[in-house]
């Protein structure tokens, strides 16, 4: 792919200002989804202040020739304070538009713009709608603190959710992306559920005897599964998304832990000693069957169901490190995604699938990641002070 330098469409100093800017925006988003080369503009047989962005205007076999199968040209206006952006995407070897649009908004309003051009290539290139509107969510520990954070699909425009001075960590969206639920020490309890309302701000808090953890919601449901310990053995629940037990899903005198739900919230992958090591487990809710997915190795832990379905990601300690794997839901073909690279777990897919989040130590304190789905391209997301862990993927959140 190519993404040479945006044109000036009117010539002034606050366009040419964004000429640059704006297509590295756009080269940086194509670029982190793994599915694109972007070639050196130094390359390119193109003069962005002479040349044209239209098809008509466009030479495709200048691009053609440096290697280019597919060509975005942007065009940058500045009225007062609006911004208009034209951004296309042609298929060089067609000489064909694929995606054409033009975005009016305040010039502040350029990222949200170039979301939505991207949003629009992916869509139109696979069928799916991509990540750029999705968040992570995570826990950053520093000193003997740790608070939830939050952060787009790309490390950036990082927030802090949580300021409870205390330890909060394990948190998980809803479906639709307006609740979190996640973990903290309250006071001087042990554990307990916390759910945020993201659009209001307003928190339960679930008032259970015992340690609570791990929560995870349902798909397409205000109902969660969480580990309790209200029997005395940690059990499995199924929980109203306002703190009221549906019913215990898990009987077992092993500890069954780390739920995650199917895309169709008809199975639930957990986590369970009952064959005497921790290994992940199936449950059909329908038929209460249950079977067991992981057989290699002796510590399997931490699923994450794919949200097309077909695969479970997980951490495994092998040798004396952990690594990721994903696994088909039967049990089949299990195939390792981190080698050699110090501890590698929590892994959670984005919400196309094509990505994934884990935590690593790599490079010395644990830190977020980011990888393909077939293990791909890994790169740290962003660096904050102390150590972050437990990244949870959110669904794409219209802006």
């Amino acid at each position: 792919m190519a993404v040479p330098e945006f044109k000036a469409l009117t010539p002034s100093d606050a366009e040419t200002a964004l000429t640059v800017g704006v297509a590295d925006q756009v080269a940086h988003m194509l670029d982190f989804t793994g599915y694109f080369k972007l070639l050196d503009r130094a390359s390119f047989l193109y003069d962005p202040r002479t040349s044209g962005i239209t098809q008509a205007e466009l030479k495709f076999a200048n691009w053609t020739t440096v290697g280019a199968e597919l060509l975005v040209t942007g065009g940058v206006q500045v009225q007062g304070g609006e911004l208009i952006l034209e951004m296309r995407l042609f298929d060089t070897f067609k000489g064909k538009l694929v995606v054409g649009k033009r975005y009016n908004g305040r010039i502040e309003d350029q990222r949200a713009m170039v979301k939505r051009f991207c949003t629009e290539v992916i869509q139109a290139l696979t069928g799916n709608a991509g990540v750029f509107n999705s968040r992570l969510a995570f826990a950053s520990k520093s000193e003997d603190k740790k608070e939830i954070y939050t952060c787009e699909f790309d490390g950036t425009n990082v927030q802090r959710l949580t300021n409870r001075n205390s330890i909060s960590s394990m948190p998980n969206w809803s479906s639709d992306g307006r609740h979190l639920a996640y973990i903290s020490f309250v006071g001087n309890s042990p554990a307990r559920i916390v759910v945020r309302d993201l659009q209001s701000n307003l928190e339960t808090v679930f008032d259970f005897p015992g340690t609570q953890i791990a929560p995870a919601w349902v798909p397409g449901r205000f109902e969660l599964s969480a580990t309790l310990t209200i029997a005395g053995d940690p059990e499995i629940y199924l929980l109203t998304g306002g703190g009221k037990v549906i019913k215990r899903i898990t009987y077992n005198s092993g500890i069954d832990v780390d739920s995650s739900w199917s895309p169709d919230g008809k199975k639930m992958a957990f986590v369970s000693k009952r064959a005497g090591t921790p290994q992940i487990f199936v449950q059909e809710m329908d038929t209460g069957r249950i079977y067991r997915v992981t057989f290699q190795g002796q510590y399997n832990t931490q699923p994450s169901w794919s949200p097309k379905g077909d695969r479970i990601a997980y951490s495994a300690l092998e040798e004396g490190q952990i690594n990721i794997y994903t696994i088909d839901i039967e049990g089949n073909r299990p195939i390792r995604l981190t080698y050699n690279q110090g501890d590698n777990e929590a892994p959670s897919w984005s919400p196309d699938g094509s990505l994934i989040a884990f935590i690593s130590n790599r490079e010395g304190q644990s830190r977020i990641y980011v990888m393909t789905a077939i293990g791909t391209d890994q790169r740290r997301l962003l660096v904050l002070p102390g150590e972050q862990s437990l990244p949870k993927w959110s669904p794409n959140i219209s802006p």
